[in-house]
């Protein structure tokens, strides 16, 4: 079966519109996208009836959907970077103990 290219396909204006107000919250998804029914009283449903009717500013809250999904990837990639480091870092600090153990237990045996 072949991946899904868009990351809008399967998904409704409501699930777009709940996950960028759990990622932003109203105050800030409010300065980003300049409507009113994201400033003044907020509600999922006032805001979905205005979206529905409302082309450009559909495209807008899709726009800054897709946005925030590459940012939340970029912070997942950084974050899976920083751990396959640390790992590398953890295994090399590992490695040194076990040299200098090895080479304290050879000292020991020449005694």
């Amino acid at each position: 079966m072949q991946e899904q290219k868009d990351p809008l396909h399967g998904k409704t204006l409501q699930m777009i519109l709940e996950h960028l107000v759990n990622y932003y919250g109203w105050k800030e998804l409010g300065t980003k996208i300049n409507i009113k029914c994201f400033q003044e009283n907020p509600t999922i449903t006032s805001s979905l009836r205005f979206l529905r009717k409302t082309s450009w500013a559909r495209a807008k809250v899709e726009s800054l959907y897709l946005y925030s999904l590459r940012k939340i990837e970029w912070a997942n990639e950084k974050k899976r970077e920083r751990s396959e480091e640390e790992d590398v870092d953890m295994g090399n600090e590992i490695s040194s103990l076990v040299l200098h153990k090895n080479e304290f237990d050879e000292s020991d045996n020449t005694q």
